[in-house]
């Protein structure tokens, strides 16, 4: 996560819509209705954004979760909403078979895809060892909260669930009188509520990996899903990638080895109510594959949907 920029913000035919860069991505949420109440509640989302990056990013220095990875074990005082995003991040642990580790930021430090730093393994073997979500405490007690880790080695990367509890913090805000519906984009995390002006579904595409990295602003879908509210999260190995040497390297690490993980689609497309859910299973839904995920989905009835998405644009649901 890096510190967002300025944020633009337009009207245009009731719809009010604001944009700006936060959490490594572009943000774009649109509000329908009253536009002043619109332009309030936007930038009031503005804000809250902000604050969620500067409470949960591994790369700010005074982040709640910077001073938790650097404080060698002891006890941190945290914001209330940190301790409660980690807590429920640790239930998606529990139930990701081992695929999704919020300890993971051990790993994932050492990777730079953008500048093309590619970790030795040796530095790899030694940073698993300090990949486990079992050694995360965090005490809750009203308004406050305080976390430590036993391992003073390991790290807590919260890059592949805090959108997810953003979007839906976000999405209670917004629901307010004078605002009929929303969308929510946060760099294709995607949210709808409420109603479109004309009454009809929200429709939100399925996007096509074989577009490469980079490429979501100007990508085509390969289908797209129609639904009448809640939030569709896609986790995939094919934006933030690069080739080195002839091999696609791509962010999405095994907690296991810190490598990149060996997926049957590169891309899948999570149906839940909530973004929270939708986010949290969509990295071990794309780890595990269509079959294993089908039955981690028979036990999570939060998993509305999934779409697999092939590397030649076929797409194939869960259910």
């Amino acid at each position: 996560m890096g510190i967002m920029s300025i944020y633009e913000l337009d009207v245009e035919d009731g719809r009010t819509r604001i944009a700006f860069d936060a959490f490594d991505t572009r943000v774009g949420i649109c509000a329908y209705g009253d536009a002043k109440a619109c332009a309030r509640a936007l930038e009031r989302a503005f804000s809250d954004c902000r604050c969620y990056e500067r409470l949960f990013s591994r790369t700010i220095a005074d982040s709640d979760i910077s001073r938790v990875n650097a404080a060698k074990g002891a006890w941190v005082d945290v914001d209330a909403r940190t301790g409660k995003l980690v807590e429920k991040a640790l239930a998606y642990c529990a139930a990701s078979r081992g695929t999704f580790d919020i300890t993971i930021g051990a790993a994932s430090r050492l990777w730079n895809l953008k500048r093309g730093i590619i970790p030795q393994d040796e530095a790899l073997a030694e940073a698993v060892r300090h990949v486990d979500w079992h050694g995360v405490r965090v005490e809750r007690e009203g308004s406050r909260a305080r976390m430590r880790l036993d391992d003073p080695a390991a790290m807590i990367d919260l890059g592949g669930i805090a959108k997810g509890w953003i979007a839906d913090a976000l999405d209670a805000a917004l629901a307010q009188p004078g605002i009929p519906g929303y969308v929510i984009d946060l760099g294709g995390n995607i949210l709808v509520r409420g109603e479109k002006p004309d009454g009809s579904p929200w429709t939100v595409g399925l996007p096509d990996p074989a577009c490469g990295p980079g490429a979501r602003e100007r990508m085509k879908p390969v289908g797209t899903i129609r639904i009448a509210g809640g939030s569709v999260v896609t986790s995939g190995v094919y934006e933030r990638a690069r080739v080195c040497d002839g091999v696609l390297y791509h962010h999405v690490l095994d907690p296991k080895m810190g490598m990149p993980i060996a997926v049957e689609h590169p891309a899948v497309s999570v149906v839940c109510e909530r973004s929270i859910d939708a986010e949290g299973f969509s990295t071990t839904l794309l780890a595990l594959g269509i079959e294993k995920s089908r039955e981690l989905a028979a036990e999570h009835p939060e998993v509305l949907q999934a779409y697999f998405i092939s590397w030649d644009g076929s797409v194939h649901p869960l259910r």
